[in-house]
C-alpha cells in the first residue's frame, strides 16, 4: 500500500476514534475537552452510541478489517447529519459563519470517507456496496469534497482580517496567509473537480492542513487543554490532512473511479 495511503488513513482514524473519546468524556462528566462543532453530543445515549460508532469505525481502518463497509456506512451517516442536522441551522442562520463553517467541514469528510470506501480492498461480504454504487460515492465524494474547499475560500477572503489573528503571531504578514490559503482552496477545489493536476494538488493540501495541525492547532490546544472547541479544530484539521491524502491516492491512474 502506498505511503500516502498510509499516512491519509491514520490520520483520518486517529481523528475519528478521538471524536470517539471526546463523545464518552462528555458522558462520564469529566472535566476535560467535550464535544465541539462540527460534533453536538445530543442525549448521554446518542452520544454513547456515536462515540462507539467513530471508535469502531477508527479500528476497522487502521486494522483493514471490514474497513471498506465502515467507511462507506461513515460517509452515509455524515452526509444525513449534514442533511437533517446542519442544513435547517444554515437556512435558519444563513449570515452566521459557524453553520456554514461546521456544516462543510461534516461534508468534506463525508467526502473523505466515500473515497476511501471506494479505494479499501474488498471483505468479500454481501452486505459491502458493490464497486459501481462506491465509484458513485466516490464522485460524488470528491465533488463534496471541493465544495466545502469553496466555501472555506469565501470565508477566508470574508473574514480575512478574523482569520489573520488565528495565525501565530510569529508568522510575518498573517493577512497575506488568510488571503493566500483562500486561493489555494480554489485552486485544489478546480483540480479535483476538473482531474488536472488532482493528486499533486490533494498531496499539497494535505500537507497545509497538516502544517496547520503542528503550528497552529497543537499550542491551542496545549493553551486550552479542556476548551473542547479546541480540540475538535485540531482534530478537523487532522482528519482534513488524512482525507486529502486519501483523495490523492485515489488519482492514482489504476484508481480512478
Amino acid at each position: 500500500m502506498d505511503g500516502l495511503l498510509k499516512a491519509g488513513r491514520l490520520f483520518f482514524a486517529i481523528a475519528m476514534a478521538l471524536f470517539g473519546v471526546e463523545y464518552f468524556i462528555y458522558v462520564a462528566g469529566l472535566k476535560g475537552p467535550i464535544p465541539g462543532p462540527p460534533w453536538i453530543p445530543g442525549s448521554h445515549a446518542v452520544a454513547v452510541l456515536t462515540g462507539a460508532a467513530l471508535i469502531a469505525v477508527a479500528v476497522c481502518i487502521v486494522t483493514e478489517k471490514l474497513a471498506r463497509l465502515a467507511a462507506a456506512l461513515l460517509g452515509v451517516a455524515l452526509f444525513l447529519y449534514v442533511l437533517f442536522l446542519q442544513l435547517p441551522r444554515l437556512i435558519a442562520q444563513p449570515h452566521s459563519p459557524d453553520p456554514w463553517t461546521s456544516g462543510f467541514e461534516l461534508l468534506a469528510l463525508m467526502g473523505g470517507a466515500f473515497v476511501l470506501a471506494r479505494i479499501e480492498i474488498p471483505d468479500g461480504l454481501r452486505l459491502e456496496p458493490t464497486n459501481k454504487v462506491l465509484s458513485h460515492l466516490a464522485i460524488f465524494g470528491r465533488v463534496g469534497f471541493a465544495l466545502a474547499l469553496v466555501v472555506f475560500a469565501v470565508q477566508h477572503f470574508l473574514y480575512a482580517k478574523f482569520v489573520a489573528t488565528i495565525v501565530p503571531a510569529w508568522i510575518p504578514a498573517r493577512l497575506f496567509w488568510s488571503y493566500f490559503v483562500g486561493v489555494a482552496f480554489v485552486a485544489a477545489a478546480l483540480a479535483i473537480v476538473t482531474r488536472q493536476m488532482a493528486r499533486t494538488a490533494s498531496i499539497l493540501l494535505g500537507t497545509m492542513f497538516f502544517i496547520w495541525v503542528v503550528i497552529l492547532h497543537v499550542p491551542r490546544v496545549a493553551a486550552q487543554p479542556r476548551n473542547g472547541d479546541e480540540f475538535t479544530s485540531l482534530l478537523v484539521a487532522l482528519a482534513m490532512s488524512g482525507a486529502s491524502f486519501i483523495l490523492a491516492e485515489s488519482f492514482a491512474p489504476d484508481l480512478v473511479a
